[in-house]
């Protein structure tokens, strides 16, 4: 009997899972029970443990995980706010815009639809097509306003997209009507559902000729989401973003749901917010991307977000111009940090003095840690691990989402005993320190998005150091695998399958010979590398061409089984005798 683990309570989906069944078919079984549920319904332990067992499982009592607290995540931004409402008169709450986030699979219309939101050509001017920041925005559609937070399409930013999605109100997955739900399509689904936000299935490209929105509806419902017009509640909006058709539309169902969500927030409090972005300007210092979601932050007032503090010194709307204060909702750019602030970090007013102690705690931290951490000690540690190769590597770019981003694919990077030594990475120009360390270290010098300095261009002609600038990532990754493959040592392994002894000689020709034998021990395989000895000694080397059972072809002869094979000599031919040994294997390159 199959066993199966259970916690005390578990959604209509998850225990689907468990059950390795589709969420459909598990919906039906609740249903013969009695048990009518929708697929992010919860039901307790004992109802789900008397449907397993009389589906034939063995049902354990699984403890409940603990859920462990991420610093700076949207998951803490929101505990803080649930923790702020405590208490609170509800005269001190107001309204304020819904923020929507749009998520789907590459290539299905997710920037052109924002694009024709926001009128701006946004697409046209990306790397490869593809959205490689973060941004926020507002339109105002009868006299409500959106905020709109655009996340990168590709598998590579799965963090900017988790920062886009956990700050949202609502969210909106694209799918065009003529591809149908991709992987990755149903990656943010499961994800979206886990997190009980509300969305909105916007099906774009309905003016293509291959489009089928029925079809796509019935993807949906084998996934447990049931639509508008399909038996569920879930709205859905066809559009083409390209035609701006429908668009309207699309607008009026997201201004629905934040009205049945009815979303509120303090107004007259000290700021609270996320950085969705942050990159340094050579000119004006760190510049952080802020959505507000709680209070108000002012010009002059002092923050902090993670390890990063300042004093407000300008806040930019998203349309780039100076205001004075942002409110909930708000999708700003702020100025006057003393370094960046992390993506994904909370950002919150604090008084002076809780500032400076955080400054100076931040200082000592950083002075401890400076020795440990410095990319001369990082090159020293990773000599210890003699038993790989290595390929060095320094990357800059321009922001720190696109950062981290490259970072994590390096650190998943696997080509056998070759490992990406990070040297050294940063936000900005390649400087002249850069050019100087990657010459020290041996280190290939990556840009992404960004240009060289003038000095370091002068300091990397004399150095020989010539940085490699990317403007889409996969390019920059493409490259660096190369890079590793380079400096991987090919091994030829010889795997033994077995060897057969011969017994007879049916034909005799000049670089071939057509035998019986019968498999001593192991097997042989058609196309196997075969050896020949007489005596224990070597004689000749072939191929197994040709491999029979009967009358019959067969590509595999085992242990205790006769079989004639048309041995194809590679080597100079020799007449193979009664009682000659045939080892056969095949060579492996690892």
């Amino acid at each position: 009997m199959e066993k199966i683990k259970l916690p005390p309570t578990i959604t209509v989906k998850e225990f689907a899972k468990r059950l390795d069944k589709s969420v459909s078919d598990t919906i039906k079984i609740l249903m013969d029970n009695g048990f009518l549920a929708t697929i992010n319904e919860e039901m307790d332990f004992d109802t789900a443990a008397i449907i397993s067992e009389d589906l034939g499982f063995k049902v354990e009592k699984e403890e409940p995980k603990k859920e462990a607290k991420i610093a700076g995540s949207p998951s803490e931004l929101s505990k803080m706010l649930t923790e702020e409402k405590k208490g609170v008169s509800k005269k001190r709450f107001k309204k304020r815009p819904p923020i929507v986030t749009i998520l789907g699979h590459v290539d299905h219309g997710k920037t052109t639809l924002l694009d024709t939101i926001r009128r701006t050509k946004v697409a046209e001017g990306e790397s490869g097509g593809i959205t490689q920041h973060i941004t926020a925005y507002q339109v105002k559609v009868k006299g409500k306003e959106i905020t709109f937070v655009d996340t990168p399409g590709h598998e590579a930013f799965q963090k900017m997209r988790a920062r886009g999605a956990g700050i949202a109100d609502i969210a909106i997955i694209i799918i065009a009507a003529d591809d149908g739900v991709k992987p990755q399509t149903k990656e943010v689904l499961e994800s979206i559902q886990e997190s009980k936000l509300p969305f909105i299935i916007c099906l774009n490209k309905i003016d293509k000729p291959g489009a089928n929105p029925e079809k796509v509806k019935g993807q949906l419902a084998e996934l447990g989401i049931l639509v508008e017009g399909w038996g569920g509640e879930i709205p859905i909006v066809e559009i083409s973003a390209k035609q701006n058709k429908n668009i309207d539309d699309l607008l009026d169902t997201i201004l629905l749901v934040a009205e049945i969500e009815n979303l509120i927030s303090i107004f007259d409090k000290p700021g609270l917010g996320l950085v969705l972005e942050s990159h340094l300007d050579k000119r004006r210092g760190p510049i952080a991307t802020i959505i507000i979601k709680s209070g108000t932050l002012n010009q002059g007032d002092f923050v902090i977000a993670g390890n990063s503090s300042g004093k407000v010194r300008m806040i930019e709307n998203f349309h780039g111009k100076k205001v004075a204060h942002a409110t909930p909702g708000m999708p700003i750019t702020v100025l006057g940090f003393d370094h960046l602030p992390s993506a994904g970090s909370v950002i919150k007013a604090t008084p002076k003095d809780k500032l400076f102690l955080k400054q100076r705690k931040t200082t000592k931290y950083s002075e401890e840690s400076a020795k440990s951490s410095s990319p001369l000690k990082r090159i020293e540690q990773s000599l210890e691990k003699e038993k790989y190769k290595k390929l060095n590597v320094i990357v800059k770019a321009d922001t720190q989402g696109s950062l981290e981003a490259i970072v994590q694919i390096l650190e998943n990077l696997e080509i056998e005993d070759v490992i990406i030594k990070i040297i050294k990475t940063g936000v900005g120009q390649i400087t002249e320190s850069d050019v100087l360390l990657a010459k020290v270290s041996q280190a290939i010098l990556y840009g992404f998005r960004i240009s060289t300095s003038i000095t370091a261009q002068e300091v990397q002609e004399k150095e020989h150091v010539k940085p490699r600038h990317f403007d889409v990532i996969y390019h920059l990754v493409t490259d660096i695998q190369d890079e590793m493959k380079k400096i991987v040592t090919i091994q030829e392994i010889r795997v033994d399958h077995g060897f057969m002894k011969v017994l007879a000689v049916f034909k005799t020709g000049k670089k071939d010979m057509i035998i019986g034998g019968r498999v001593e021990d192991g097997k042989i395989l058609k196309g196997d590398k075969l050896e020949v000895k007489r005596d224990d000694q070597l004689i000749g080397t072939g191929v197994l061409m040709q491999l029979k059972k009967g009358k019959g072809d067969f590509s595999e002869c085992n242990t205790g089984e006769e079989c004639g094979v048309t041995f194809l000599f590679d080597g100079p031919a020799v007449k193979i005798q009664e009682k000659d040994k045939i080892f056969a294997y095949i060579i492996e390159k690892k």
